[in-house]
């Protein structure tokens, strides 16, 4: 017979910290389990869960668990403090699963439901992963957050994301291991925030180890970052910090230049909350001597934002007969929670085009957008704002970009070069320079129509073989520039002479049958003189800009690249 009791006294929860990747400000601990080894015949975590499991035991142990880790957290005097814990998914199958369980614990320890976040995996057995949905479901419909831990490794995916209504998403720490020197990881991290936060959900990194790791998955956009760079787990709760100075300095030392177009206070309109401890009356009264807005947004006590009240929703009450009078008594009062909506929400740091992707994919949402920083309430960008913010960005983008192309122009390739050597003791940066090969005498036998065709050719040749997050503008007339980040030389090798391939094979549709039949050109060269030209070609030159890089010999190595590059019929190459 198991005796699950003693079980539970032989075993412990390590803590480890999860904090905000733009501030170090801590902002919940995980918690894990510990001491397994203490138990007889059990090497893993997930043996003693698969015994538990086997034994139709598994809810029992794991409220036994809940209660181990809730009693420990609530140790933790740190305000606003979140616990994310592990939820096996099977626990769904127990007979005697039923709930509030979770809450009669909370309860007992002077904590609310938004103290604790659930972790559920994709990963595991098909039983586990047929349990999932039905989870996520549960335990949202009871009130609480949900995290998808693993998210990536699982064979859900893309699926789960798009129908599981998590608050938070945790990207594994396969995807994050090495991530500033794998250009595949860095952008599937990239597309995956991009779509979680489309869709209101935050993502945490987990197992960053490394500066350079951290550094990658700010700049993507991670809400969160978790790992051994910020702390390894504790069992001490007192080593848990408030805010982590080592990530904190990170930040401020950090010298590159932010690639996000921040918001200009201007257009944040910064509409006073009320807190969440707030009387009905109190909300009355609000909307009595303020009628500006028919909402008032509210913050819980550390300013932490939750949602809005709206006018209509309260104001049979306000002008009933006895309404006042009834929402001063304390205990109607308690009801104010049940008219708090929820309300779009960003924040500031994912800047200007995120945002307004963001709205333009939830635009039945007349307000606007709220804007928090590190979840903590700043305003509301009303609809006004949102069309102004738009019509400017989309004046800057044109003014800065190549009006055949419409792709980056030259002030753009300016700044990434000088992005390139500021970040240089951080990130190795490639440069490719592209030029046209008998471009003039093409043009002048069939004019510059067909010479635009053949410059939109390339220009979406690049567009579509290069990475999403590659930096790809036009210079002007046949000259292009492309700049990848942490890619290796040996990817972008291949794949700069796939497309200088496959653009020579591609324009040989723009030439007359006559003249594809000959395989050449007749025109006159520069110096007036007639005689043959080849069929376009691209010539391409990569240059490496590493820690050992001078800027002040940049202008010299690529002008002697460009002269080479006209030599080969392969991409050259020049570490700077």
């Amino acid at each position: 017979m198991i005796n699950w009791n003693e079980i539970i006294d032989k075993l412990d929860y390590a803590f480890q910290p999860i904090i905000y990747a733009q501030t170090g400000k801590i902002y919940a601990v995980e918690a894990l389990l510990r001491n397994v080894h203490n138990i007889p015949n059990i090497t893993t975590i997930d043996d003693l869960f698969d015994l538990a499991f086997s034994n139709d035991y598994l809810y029992e142990f794991d409220l036994l668990l809940r209660e181990k880790a809730i009693s420990k957290f609530a140790n933790l005097n740190i305000t606003n403090l979140k616990l994310f814990y592990n939820l096996d998914n099977r626990i769904i199958y127990n007979k005697n699963y039923s709930s509030g369980n979770t809450e009669k614990i909370l309860t007992k320890h002077n904590l609310t439901k938004d103290k604790i976040i659930f972790e559920l995996s994709e990963k595991g057995t098909s039983i586990e992963q047929n349990a999932l949905s039905t989870m996520l479901q549960r335990y949202k419909q009871s009130g609480y957050s949900i995290a998808i831990d693993d998210f990536g490794i699982g064979v859900s995916g893309l699926k789960l994301l798009y129908f599981s209504e998590a608050n938070i998403i945790k990207i594994d720490r396969f995807f994050i291991s090495n991530i500033d020197q794998d250009s595949k990881k860095k952008l599937f991290c990239s597309s995956i925030i991009d779509m979680a936060h489309i869709m209101g959900m935050q993502v945490i990194a987990e197992g960053i180890e490394t500066q350079k790791e951290f550094y990658t998955c700010k700049d993507i956009g991670a809400d969160f970052i978790q790992g051994f760079l910020v702390q390894k787990p504790t069992k001490n709760i007192y080593e848990i910090e408030p805010i982590y100075t080592n990530i904190s300095n990170l930040i401020l030392d950090d010298k590159r230049e932010n690639q996000n177009k921040f918001i200009d206070e201007q257009f944040v309109d910064k509409i006073r909350p009320m807190p969440v401890n707030s009387s009905l009356y109190d909300i009355i009264l609000h909307f009595k001597k303020s009628t500006e807005h028919n909402f008032v947004p509210i913050v819980d006590e550390f300013g932490y934002f939750l949602g809005i009240i709206y006018e209509s929703e309260i104001k049979k009450i306000s002008y009933s007969q006895y309404g006042l009078s009834l929402a001063q008594n304390q205990n109607f009062s308690t009801t104010l929670l049940k008219y708090l909506k929820p309300a779009l929400s960003v924040e500031i740091s994912w800047g200007i085009d995120k945002i307004l992707e963001i709205y333009n994919l939830n635009f039945q949402n007349s307000l606007g957008i709220f804007i928090t920083n590190s979840d903590k309430y700043l305003g509301l960008i009303n609809l006004n704002s949102l069309l102004t913010m738009s019509y400017k960005r989309n004046i800057e983008i044109a003014t800065n970009q190549n009006p055949l192309t419409k792709l980056p122009g030259n002030n753009q390739i300016e700044k990434f070069i000088g992005n390139s050597f500021r970040n240089i003791q951080i990130n190795i940066t490639h440069i490719i320079y592209f030029d046209f090969n008998d471009f003039k005498p093409f043009n002048d036998i069939y004019g510059f129509r067909q010479g635009d065709r053949a410059i939109l050719i390339f220009s979406e040749l690049l567009q579509k073989r290069y990475p999403k997050n590659s930096f790809i503008a036009h210079i002007g007339g046949d000259d292009f520039f492309v700049g990848l980040t942490d890619f290796t030389f040996e990817d972008i090798f291949a794949l700069t002479l796939d497309i200088q391939n496959e653009f020579k094979y591609s324009v040989k549709n723009l030439y007359s049958k006559e003249d594809k039949e000959i395989g050449y050109i007749v025109s006159k060269d520069r110096f007036g003189i007639t005689r043959s030209f080849n069929f376009l070609s691209v010539s391409s030159a990569i240059i490496e800009i590493n820690p050992q890089s001078n800027i002040l010999n940049f202008d010299d190595t690529l002008n002697f690249m460009k002269r080479e590059s006209k030599k080969s019929i392969e991409p050259v190459y020049k570490v700077l």
